[in-house]
């Protein structure tokens, strides 16, 4: 499997609770793992983005039902301050 991204994240949002997932790639080419779950008040949010920036994440992706999603997304709440490429505002449709 090729690299796109040395270090993406997938979050998993829910009403209280985001779970993280962070991706690295090693100098050997295996994937390395961690999973992290956070709060979703305001400083729990930026311990999120302090634990990505620490691992070097460049590139987020993002899953959420409802508006949970809102507070992630925010500019001034997780990705812009840092660069990172955060979750864009796509619609994907559902199957119900």
């Amino acid at each position: 499997m090729d690299v796109v991204h040395e270090c993406c994240a997938g979050l998993d949002v829910h009403k209280k609770s985001v779970v993280a997932c962070v991706l690295r790639s090693t100098p050997d080419g295996v994937a390395e793992r961690q999973v992290r779950t956070f709060g979703t008040m305001t400083a729990d949010l930026e311990q999120l983005r302090e634990w990505l920036v620490e691992l070097g994440c460049s590139h987020v992706a993002m899953e959420a039902t409802g508006v949970y999603w809102k507070p992630v997304v925010r500019r001034e709440a997780l990705f812009d301050r840092e660069g990172m490429k955060g979750p864009l505002l796509r619609t994907v449709a559902a199957v119900r």
